[in-house]
């Protein structure tokens, strides 16, 4: 990675399960925000369904190519926490990922692989020797990354780990047919979307359609391709083939659930 990105000013993204009801987000900011005041922390979301580590996988897959190299992005969704899954920091071309060793980054490194990664074991950047074994996201990732935006050289933040032995979710990647594509649905979004783990590039140049759901939906480019309350399968502003319900809810109307198969067809 260039150290170009030293002299700029550091950003740290923050995505977690902790909603906006509770004091949990604020208090990981002021943790930040007492290592450095000059920080520039974004939201991705704190929307990510408790402990729905999958769902965190995806929003930031789709999110890191937004933001400059060298940001750092602490994720927290951790159903492990206080147990013995490893606490991380992974290097990437991009940047940097601070979090719990449970497949959340695995969406991310599947696009752009780990440089190095560590096991947070050096107290000293942590904001306790006695972290919570509930809030680990107070304790370790969040003083950890704003040490790390901060210039603390990555390799001080522990011990070196293999790569190969992050942990990956077991998301079945899409497979090509004689006949089209077999994929499944990898998310759920907030307008009851159905994303699919298919790249909308399989489909370019093409007339296609989707089976789901007992249903053929064609493939189209702009929601208002199909009458209203109708189904629809285009690719999505993430780059990946989805159904959705013009002006309707593809999740309640159609049944179809995460990891539900799908089948795009050519012809």
């Amino acid at each position: 990675m260039s150290e170009d990105w030293m002299t700029q000013q550091p950003v740290v993204t923050l995505l977690s399960d902790f909603g906006d009801r509770d004091v949990y987000v604020g208090v990981i900011k002021g943790v930040i925000a007492q290592i450095n005041s000059q920080i520039t922390v974004v939201d991705l979301t704190h929307q990510i369904p408790p402990q729905d580590i999958a769902a965190a996988r995806f929003s930031l897959m789709n999110a890191y190519l937004y933001f400059p190299v060298g940001t750092v992005h602490v994720a927290v969704v951790d159903p492990g926490v206080g147990s013995r899954r490893r606490a991380i920091a992974v290097e990437f071309a991009q940047g940097f990922l601070v979090g719990p060793d449970n497949g959340i980054f695995s969406g991310v490194l599947s696009q752009s692989p780990a440089i190095r990664a560590v096991e947070l074991t050096n107290l000293n950047y942590w904001r306790t020797g006695q972290p919570s074994k509930t809030f680990h996201g107070r304790d370790i990732f969040a003083p950890v990354g704003a040490n790390l935006a901060s210039g603390v050289p990555f390799k001080q933040l522990g011990q070196e780990i293999d790569k190969a032995s992050l942990v990956k979710l077991d998301i079945d990647e899409c497979k090509q047919t004689t006949t089209g594509v077999l994929g499944c649905i990898q998310y759920i979004d907030h307008f009851g979307n159905l994303i699919s783990n298919i790249p909308g590039s399989y489909v370019e140049g093409k007339t296609w359609s989707v089976q789901a759901a007992g249903l053929s939906i064609p493939g189209c480019e702009t929601y208002s391709n199909v009458k209203l309350g109708e189904a629809i399968a285009l690719v999505g502003s993430h780059g990946w083939i989805e159904i959705a319900i013009n002006s309707g809810n593809a999740h309640s109307q159609l049944q179809l659930n995460l990891e539900g198969a799908l089948q795009v067809l050519f012809f």
